[in-house]
């Protein structure tokens, strides 16, 4: 087993920013486009992490994790979530990380280069845990660089220079500090 964790686009916090879409920490947790080089890497049983985007005035945090349950072509997924196809939500953000259309063709709302590869390796995952409440993500932002620090035993002024550009590689035991963790977050929001 291992993991990797990384921050995803500036701008992109569910609380503060612009709407997470990829990955998804829901119920049935998936990582669809982003990060083709992490989802290439990660086999089932492996962990991924991610960390909110930059947001000017707030702390970035860990916003959740899960481990790979299966990985699958864009198409597969398209068929198999259709709640997770890309589409515009009422405020017009984009959401969903299935970049396909019915076809296999890219979805004319995904605007990226490299399509070919980022519709390999969907990857869907199991045993979430993710911060949601507004209580959690409060308390995930005021512990989450010094967790990462001790957890990742790196030195830093902010997650980006602890995590860094490309995301970090986490230990078995590193995976499950970080979820323990998130746990001990979810607890001390909810007391």
């Amino acid at each position: 087993m291992i993991g990797k964790i990384f921050i995803t686009r500036s701008g992109y916090d569910p609380e503060r920013g612009k709407h997470v879409k990829d990955p998804y920490l829901g119920p049935h947790p998936t990582l669809g486009a982003c990060r083709p080089d992490i989802r290439k890497q990660l086999k089932k049983g492996d962990h991924v992490f991610v960390i909110s985007g930059k947001v000017p005035d707030f702390n970035q945090f860990v916003m959740g994790g899960f481990e790979i349950e299966a990985k699958m072509p864009a198409i597969e997924a398209y068929r198999l979530y259709p709640d997770l196809r890309l589409h515009r939500l009422e405020d017009g953000q984009l959401t969903g990380n299935i970049i396909v259309t019915a076809d296999g063709r890219q979805h004319e709302l995904d605007s990226h280069s490299s399509f070919e590869r980022r519709i390999q390796n969907y990857v869907v995952g199991t045993n979430p845990i993710s911060l949601v409440t507004p209580a959690e993500i409060a308390e995930g932002r005021k512990q989450t660089l010094d967790a990462l620090r001790e957890i990742l035993q790196k030195k830093g002024r902010s997650p980006f220079e602890v995590v860094g550009r490309f995301g970090s590689s986490l230990t078995d035991k590193q995976i499950l500090q970080l979820r323990d963790w998130l746990e001990a977050v979810k607890r001390a929001a909810n007391n």
